[in-house]
């Protein structure tokens, strides 16, 4: 083994050299480089034959690769070779190092050197920049002084010159003959104006300062220049302002501008302003001024001219004249050096005198003591005007400030010129309210008594007015509606009036909600009144009717005629006033509605408003409410006097003791409590539409109640016998049922002891003691029922209850 492996090192040179790591190393192709040489080539078929030859031939065969040995000696010497090389490379970066080192000290010490360069021209820099600002500052100072030098020298020469014409002006009083050229060369007139505005300023301040000092003899020449120079500007003043004229009446703009811009030196240019305003043609034609109310109204009046052709008329007129300002704004902006401010004085002018003669034909204000006539147009027709006039003018101030008005608080004096109107306006709106309600109600009692029929007999005209059998006069949901519509109207006043002033707003709508809600209140209550009225002149004819046991056939029978008729008027009576209730659930509800959506969220914005108006809704409510419960009553009254009269004239004696109580017993209710169902049922049906809620459950357990005690009165007026028990207990069972349509439980459960009750007529003597055991709810009814057994006496029941009641 020995002498092949150093075959093998001999055979197998190997040189790596440096180049083979550089670039893209591949381990893997390094490696093939070094042994694909010693390595054989074979096939898979040919490795596959030798595998199995070798797995036949066991230990004993040739080996898998014979070229071991020279691949061991060829990796032993490429790891030499490979030691060889790391020693070469660490020399090399161990000589860089070193370079490395050296490069960096140098260069270190060439940044140390150019930091100190730099810091040294960063020095030079400063200094000159500092020598540079100080030599700016040296030139502007100089430049001050020697502006300020001309400033005075133009200033002294200005003075020398202002002094030379102040001399002319203090010659001799009011001799402006021998002034300057300057002051009478019309092609000179704004430096003739200039000089004389400021000749004047000073000549004033003067006097003035002498004044005070005390020296008057130092400024009596003063004055004189002060007389002279007042007379010339007036004088210079007129002459611009005839200038201006006759340049606006031929449209020359340019000359306008030009007299308008030196007018601008005497007190500002106010009195050309105010010149070019006041000789505008609708300030200063009368036939402009007359046309006005000509748009508005027409050929018609005032009184003959309804709101929305005065809406149509103002908004005619009103375009008419923002169209107008609007030509005059272009104008004025081409000619004035201050637009702005000769725009707030046409605008001042056209509001003040143009719009408020237009108002003041318009806004004639009705006396409160004395109303006008409806047929005139009441106060309903002023309020109506006041909103369309004051929503118009809005409009055109809103115009207006769109155009231009400068400073001017446009808002403000719209505001002024119905300041007036507005103080009252509260009152005004509460007085129509009212007045339309008092002509809505004689309309209606007007109308009940044309449509009243002809009556006869010993009831005159004036007593029928008072009953309520007329549909007319029954409450009417619709007029409760249009009480809210005139409302409703007016609420939308109060917006438009008040919208800037939210106190002011809910005050105004919490006053005229109170007028709906007293008109609603009276209306109401007056209506269920009179319902009531009709149900006391029922019970008036019922009273009259009674009559007692010893008289005729004959007065009998007339009598029983005239109670159909009083149960037939007590009938119709209970329904009209069950109508009633049911239209004043209605209208309250149509009033709570109105409230929600449109009172409501203007009061709730002012602390207190909305609860206050709760209340005052309250209170309203609630009279209505009392009005329909003392009618309710009489209602249950009227209703209980009509069973009680059923039952006493078809209740038979014989009906719970026949004679032949042998025979098979009746199970069909009596005649009397078919009658009583039959009228319950009929007269209740409109009850059960009218009334809903906790109203109709009072009401029908109220009335169950007073039924129960008007039935339990009147069978402790009859004996019963068993039969005549049993066919009680029908009649209980078909009150019962009857009942069951009141949902009252607590009805219901009197009436399920009734049946209970019956009993004491049917059972046997001897067994009444159990029946008490078993429901002792009913003793105390029983005990004074039981009395009324025909055999109560005879089976000696008295001595068996003593018994009973010891021994409880």
């Amino acid at each position: 083994m020995p002498s092949s492996k150093a075959s093998a090192d001999t055979a197998l040179p190997l040189t790596l050299d440096l180049e083979d790591f550089k670039g893209d190393f591949s381990f893997d192709a390094l490696f093939g480089g070094l042994v694909n040489e010693l390595l054989p080539e074979f096939k898979e078929e040919e490795a596959e034959e030798e595998l199995k030859g070798v797995i036949g031939a066991g230990t004993g065969g040739v080996p898998l690769f014979p070229a071991v040995d020279e691949l061991l000696g060829l990796f032993k010497q490429s790891c030499k070779e490979l030691v060889d090389l790391r020693s070469q490379i660490d020399t090399r970066l161990q000589n860089v190092k070193k370079e490395v080192i050296t490069q960096d000290s140098k260069h270190r010490r060439t940044l140390g050197e150019l930091e100190k360069g730099v810091d040294g021209l960063f020095d030079s820099f400063a200094r000159l920049d500092t020598r540079i600002s100080s030599v700016g500052q040296t030139a502007a100072k100089i430049g001050d002084h020697l502006q300020s030098a001309e400033s005075q020298r133009e200033t002294a020469s200005q003075t020398i010159e202002l002094i030379k014409y102040l001399m002319e002006f203090n010659s001799t009083p009011g001799d402006l003959m021998e002034l300057s050229p300057l002051f009478s060369d019309d092609s000179r007139v704004a430096e003739a104006a200039s000089i004389a505005q400021k000749l004047r300023s000073f000549a004033e301040e003067d006097v003035g300062r002498q004044g005070v000092s005390g020296a008057a003899n130092a400024s009596r020449g003063l004055e004189v220049a002060v007389a002279n120079l007042q007379d010339y500007c007036n004088e210079l003043e007129n002459r611009l302002l005839s200038r201006f004229d006759t340049a606006s009446q031929r449209r020359e703009l340019s000359t306008m501008a030009e007299c308008a811009k030196i007018l601008s030196q005497f007190n500002r240019g106010t009195s050309a302003m105010q010149h070019y305003v006041a000789s505008r043609p609708m300030f200063i034609d009368v036939e402009v001024m007359n046309e006005d109310i000509q748009v508005v109204l027409g050929d018609q009046g005032l009184l003959q001219s309804d709101t929305n052709s005065i809406s149509r008329g103002l908004s005619s007129l009103y375009k008419e004249i923002a169209e107008t300002v609007r030509k005059e704004s272009a104008t004025i902006t081409a000619v004035f050096p201050s637009p702005n401010d000769v725009m707030s004085i046409l605008v001042q002018r056209v509001l003040e005198q143009r719009v408020s003669a237009i108002l003041d034909k318009l806004l004639l204000k009705p006396s409160l003591v004395n109303l006008p006539s409806l047929e005139e147009g009441g106060l309903l027709l002023y309020l109506r005007i006041l909103a369309v006039t004051y929503d118009k003018t809005e409009e055109l101030a809103k115009d207006l400030q769109s155009v231009g008005c400068g400073d001017l608080d446009v808002e403000g004096l719209t505001e002024s010129l119905f300041t007036a109107h507005k103080d009252e306006y509260a009152e005004y709106e509460q007085a129509s309210l009212r007045q339309l309600y008092e002509t809505k109600i004689e309309e209606l009692r007007a109308e009940a008594l044309q449509q009243l029929p002809e009556l006869t007999g010993t009831i005159s005209r004036a007593k029928a007015a008072s009953l309520t059998t007329s549909p007319q006069q029954q409450i009417l949901v619709t007029v409760v509606t249009e009480f809210v519509r005139w409302n409703e109207e007016a609420v939308s006043r109060c917006t438009l009036l008040s919208a800037q002033q939210t106190v002011s707003l809910a005050g105004n709508v919490r006053a005229v909600f109170t007028c709906l809600l007293d008109q609603v209140s009276q209306y109401l209550t007056e209506g269920l009144e009179r319902a009531r009225e009709s149900l006391n002149e029922a019970a008036a004819m019922r009273d009259r009717f009674v009559i007692g046991t010893s008289v005729s056939r004959r007065v009998a029978a007339a009598a029983a005629t005239q109670a159909e008729a009083a149960a037939a008027a007590g009938e119709n009576s209970f329904k009209a006033f069950m109508i009633a209730v049911q239209r004043c659930a209605s209208s309250i509800a149509i009033l709570q509605q109105y409230f929600s959506n449109t009172i409501s969220r203007l009061l709730l914005p002012v602390e207190g408003a909305h609860s206050a108006s709760c209340e005052e809704m309250g209170t309203a409510v609630s009279n209505v409410e009392g009005a329909a419960h003392k009618g309710l009553l009489q209602c249950i009254d009227t209703v209980m006097a009509e069973v009680e009269r059923l039952l006493s004239t078809e209740q038979k004696a014989t009906d719970y003791r026949s004679p032949d109580d042998g025979m098979a017993p009746d199970h069909r209710p009596t005649s009397a409590c078919t009658r009583v169902v039959a009228y319950l049922s009929r007269i209740l049906e409109v009850a059960f539409t009218a009334l809903e809620g906790l109203n109709k459950q009072s009401f029908l357990t109220e009335l169950g109640n007073r039924l129960h005690k008007g039935l339990l009165n009147h069978w402790q007026k009859f004996t019963f016998s068993a039969s005549g028990g049993l066919r009680l207990k029908r009649d209980i069972t078909e009150y019962g049922d009857f009942i069951r349509s009141f949902n009252a439980p607590s009805i219901d459960e009197k009436f399920e002891l009734l049946g209970i009750l019956a009993n004491v007529f049917i059972v046997a003597p001897e067994s009444l003691t159990s029946l008490f055991e078993g429901t002792p709810s009913i003793r105390k009814d029983a005990l004074r029922f039981i009395q009324l057994r025909d055999d109560y006496k005879t089976a000696k029941i008295a001595s068996m209850l003593n018994n009973i009641m010891s021994e409880s």
